[in-house]
């Protein structure tokens, strides 16, 4: 059976990442295979429009989407066909998701798709199932296959979330914290507690205690939201006990989101954290007919070159249909700074927060006075963390930021050429961050996780309050100018703020009343 290669689908090992022997060819796994859309002309025409924010009306219904958008059951039925030659079962096969999951031995999908599965050791991941090179598939399918998922079972992604530090103030100094809603009031939240919404919450590991969150929200006085677990490719609310672990960003969503919008839905996806549970935790997350959230809330990312081509673009696939329904998404834009870790010297920045289609939050540090906001700087502890944010390396400049600069730090100007991370920000410096209870302990948070919640949940009132969702915010947000606290002081390593938006803490921190004056005049009004 003659086979063609799927584009993008190479994949190389980390650095420091060891063979260690050959994989039990009778090991059983899943792996997803993406397919195309029948009418992708049509949904290109769709998201010119809605990415230079001229979409009329309302979005397109998840009932629409699917007959129009979905996968041919011709496409469904190739896949079936193919599994069947090669042995395999189909666990899941959904037109809507475009999504087929597919189950059988490593020997059988080594065959299936040409490729070879090994065991690996990293220092920092631990043991993995990976492979090299591409992935191939025959003619026949080559053209409606856009993705293959799961091979392999690397790390793809961290929580972005820091605790903070014991250190001993100077005489005099005190340490500052906040609850979120000290921080709803801070950035002047419109009046709403998000009822009738849904917010998704995508998890890769961990889970939360009920205790935690009984506790926590009657020490607020909050009324306590509906928290919904939604499994997602075997994974489930597992919580570990060790709050320095996912247990830390599990709760911490689930505590910034509900106290800011407790008359919401939490719905909180549990995947596998590699490639593939990712991708379709988001994906299963903007399809869910069930819960049906209008904003998604991902604290979870790696860098750009951390992600295969083929992976980086079916994601970005997903977040583009999520704009088309009218789901906002929030994601984290990294804790380490210009670098995001990476340790080569270069400057690279996280993804999915520097998809064109997601609104990417960065981090400030915040200091109050009185009633108000005394000081916001970029969020810059050093070794202890700083605010993601630069130009992206695999995204081309959307149209709402063209014309913009890039300011260095040290001081040079320079026309943005490619898409600039991130677009918002909010205070994430754990030296004043927000107080939860995670694992029946009191502590203090920071990390650009807090901010996605944070803006996530400030969407949540304005779709309440709206009664519409906000749908894709970026071009809207770009267009009004003086919705965000312009933040104009500090740098992130390479970047350094600037008036008006820079790659630091984008167009700033929310002014709650302001976005929702901004969201309100482009309300996504249902028809």
């Amino acid at each position: 059976m003659a086979k063609q290669p799927i584009s993008g689908s190479d994949k190389q090992h980390l650095e420091g990442s060891k063979c260690i022997g050959q994989c039990n060819m009778a090991e059983k796994i899943e792996v997803i295979v993406m397919l195309r859309r029948k009418d992708e002309a049509g949904f290109r025409q769709m998201m010119a429009k809605i990415e230079a924010g001229d979409a009329p009306g309302a979005p397109v219904s998840r009932e629409e989407f699917d007959k129009r958008f979905g996968a041919s059951e011709e496409d469904v039925d190739k896949i079936k066909t193919f599994a069947k030659y090669y042995g395999l079962s189909v666990v899941r096969a959904e037109a809507n998701t475009r999504s087929v999951v597919l189950k059988g031995t490593i020997e059988q999908f080594q065959k299936a798709f040409d490729v070879k599965l090994e065991r690996f050791q990293h220092p920092n991941m631990g043991e993995y199932r990976g492979r090299s090179g591409s992935v191939s598939v025959p003619d026949d399918i080559h053209g409606a296959v856009t993705a293959v998922l799961g091979l392999d079972s690397r790390l793809q992604a961290r929580p972005h979330f820091r605790f903070r530090p014991p250190f001993k103030p100077a005489r005099g100094a005190a340490q500052t914290s906040f609850t979120p809603l000290d921080l709803a009031r801070l950035y002047d939240f419109p009046e709403s507690d998000g009822a009738g919404q849904c917010i998704a919450i995508v998890e890769l590991g961990g889970g939360y205690q009920t205790s935690d969150l009984s506790t926590y929200f009657s020490t607020l006085g909050v009324k306590a939201p509906k928290v919904v677990s939604v499994g997602v490719d075997n994974g489930k609310n597992a919580p570990s006990g060790n709050s320095n672990g996912p247990d830390g960003e599990v709760t911490l969503d689930i505590e910034i989101a509900g106290a800011v919008a407790p008359g919401a839905t939490l719905a909180v996806y549990f995947a596998p954290n590699s490639d593939a549970g990712f991708i379709d935790a988001v994906n299963r997350a903007i399809h869910d007919t069930t819960n049906k959230p209008s904003v998604v809330s991902i604290s979870w990312g790696s860098p750009e070159s951390n992600w295969a081509q083929q992976s980086i673009g079916a994601f970005n696939d997903v977040l583009q249909s999520a704009a088309a329904l009218g789901v906002t998404v929030c994601a984290a834009s990294g804790d380490s700074g210009s670098s995001d870790g990476v340790g080569d010297g270069a400057d690279h920045v996280d993804f999915p927060a520097s998809s064109p289609f997601v609104l990417g939050c960065g981090g400030t540090s915040l200091k109050a006075s009185g009633q108000g906001i005394g000081r916001e700087v970029v969020w810059n502890d050093g070794d202890q963390g700083g605010a993601g944010g630069g130009v992206s390396g695999a995204f081309d400049l959307p149209v709402w930021q063209k014309g913009l600069s890039v300011t260095s730090a040290n001081g040079q100007t320079t026309v943005l050429a490619r898409r600039g991370v991130p677009d918002v920000a909010g205070d994430a410096s754990p030296q004043t961050g927000y107080e939860v209870l995670i694992d029946g302990e009191q502590t203090v948070v920071g990390g650009t996780s807090a901010v996605a919640p944070l803006w996530a949940s400030l969407i949540a009132r304005v779709n309440a309050i709206n009664g519409a969702p906000s749908g894709f915010v970026n071009a809207k947000l770009y267009k009004a100018k003086g919705a965000c606290n312009d933040i104009t002081e500090g740098n992130n390593g390479s970047f350094a703020a600037a008036k008006g938006w820079d790659a630091c803490t984008g167009l700033g921190s929310p002014n709650g009343a302001k976005v929702a004056a901004v969201l309100k005049s482009g309300a996504n009004k249902k028809s």
